[in-house]
């Protein structure tokens, strides 16, 4: 959506998308707005508790499951086992998406990691195009005049045709870009814990052949999980920078991390939007 900053000044009904790197600062801002008039749109909390909530819940039965204990209580009925993904709790998402490597230490084979991604990719993709029904909710059942969808940072990496005219046709969206020194603190944060990560299919295939022959490795079961994912950080981060940037210059507009920080409430960041629109007319 491209408007105008008096067109969006006027604007009863704001709907924004969130757009960037995890990290940058999209989950903190709409917690910020949520405590006024915006209906916070967490994609991964939809993901994970409407189209990843059954694989999710297998996957912790499965490990459950290897312990003689839990075994008959759960096989019995004795007991169940549910999620608790709340918006500001999302580690069964991240922990079903898993990491790669050698099972000793908590990695997944390369097939189900890749079953696994899949998964995760079609959740993103039905979570997105999810957002004008939860736009016309947040109004008309819960009375929030304003909605942000706080999106993944996968968002760029889902190429499916739908998607994005979806979001632009109903939302502004967004940008948020990191300047240099806060992409290296991303960088630096993402080494001190790696966290699980979706890859395009075609990217993983040609960043692990060339992690393998890097580390010098012959199988995907000689990887340290974690190390793996502090190698592809930085690589997945800069591949993304020009995704980002397409969507942005096609669909929407950019601002900085650095602007952002200077958002401490909802005017603020009403006036920082006004300020991108006047200066990317």
């Amino acid at each position: 959506m491209k408007l105008s900053a008096k067109d969006f000044k006027s604007w009863e009904h704001k709907c924004i998308t969130l757009l960037g790197m995890s990290g940058v600062g999209k989950t903190r801002l709409a917690i910020r707005l949520r405590k006024k008039h915006w209906f916070h749109y967490s994609g991964d909390y939809r993901i994970g508790t409407r189209y990843l909530d059954e694989p999710i819940l297998d996957n912790i039965k499965q490990q459950a499951m290897q312990i003689p204990f839990l075994h008959e209580l759960l096989r019995t009925d004795s007991i169940y086992i549910r999620n608790n993904i709340t918006v500001d709790n999302l580690q069964p998402v991240s922990s079903f998406l898993g990491k790669l490597g050698n099972p000793e230490r908590g990695g997944l084979p390369l097939t189900e990691f890749k079953r696994r991604q899949a998964l995760h990719r079609e959740a993103e993709i039905a979570t997105m195009k999810d957002v004008p029904e939860f736009i016309r909710k947040a109004r008309e059942i819960y009375g929030y005049p304003h909605f942000v969808n706080d999106a993944g940072g996968s968002l760029c990496e889902l190429d499916d045709p739908h998607v994005l005219p979806i979001l632009a046709e109903h939302t502004l969206i967004l940008y948020i870009k990191a300047t240099e020194t806060d992409e290296q603190e991303l960088i630096r944060r993402a080494e001190e814990d790696p966290k699980p990560l979706y890859y395009r299919e075609e990217f993983l295939d040609e960043q692990l052949e060339h992690y393998l022959r890097d580390r010098g490795l012959a199988y995907v079961a000689e990887i340290d999980p974690d190390d793996f994912v502090r190698w592809m950080f930085p690589r997945l981060f800069y591949s993304r920078i020009p995704r980002y940037q397409s969507i942005a210059d096609r669909y929407g507009y950019t601002l900085s991390t650095a602007e952002l920080k200077d958002v401490r409430d909802e005017s603020a960041f009403l006036r920082l939007i006004e300020r991108v629109l006047e200066r990317q007319a």
